[in-house]
């Protein structure tokens, strides 16, 4: 458990919405850490489809990047959600292999106002993780930043089956 705007990681991944202006929760508090030149950098992608990622300065954070993916709402999980959000994290891989970093560290995407359920998302995430990650043998560490005590269950036990 930990606030993603603290770590010290090459490239931290936003939950962001297609106008990667800045909304709320996690959106909201990146834009608000790394200041305002993120939301000049990033608009200049926009629109962002969902399911797609585009990368910029980390500016005022401890990070180097932020990779910016637009996950899906929910609408029941009839309207191929788990392949977009699937899509979310191969994609922002993709990003910070080509770029060569190190170290990425993803939230808990499209669980907050988009609606996600945790307990699947954990599953679409971590499953994507583990399909993408060989393919970019610059990547080292990824980090589940999750901001509460249940959602960070949650991944361990996923991860641990």
């Amino acid at each position: 458990m930990a606030d993603i705007t603290t770590l010290d990681v090459d490239a931290i991944v936003n939950a962001a919405n297609s106008s990667l202006g800045g909304g709320g929760g996690v959106d909201g508090a990146i834009h608000r850490a790394a200041g305002p030149e993120l939301a000049v950098a990033a608009r200049v992608f926009a629109p962002c489809r969902t399911g797609d990622a585009v990368i910029t300065s980390g500016f005022g954070l401890p990070a180097r990047h932020v990779i910016h993916t637009v996950g899906p709402v929910w609408f029941g999980g009839r309207q191929g959600e788990a392949d977009l959000l699937a899509r979310c994290y191969m994609r922002s891989l993709e990003l910070a292999g080509r770029a060569g970093l190190r170290s990425i560290a993803f939230p808990a995407i499209s669980t907050g106002v988009f609606g996600y359920p945790r307990d699947e998302a954990a599953e679409v995430a971590v499953a994507a993780m583990q399909g993408a990650i060989d393919l970019w043998s610059s990547i080292e560490q990824v980090v589940f930043c999750c901001f509460d005590p249940g959602t960070a269950e949650l991944y361990r036990g996923v991860m641990n089956r």
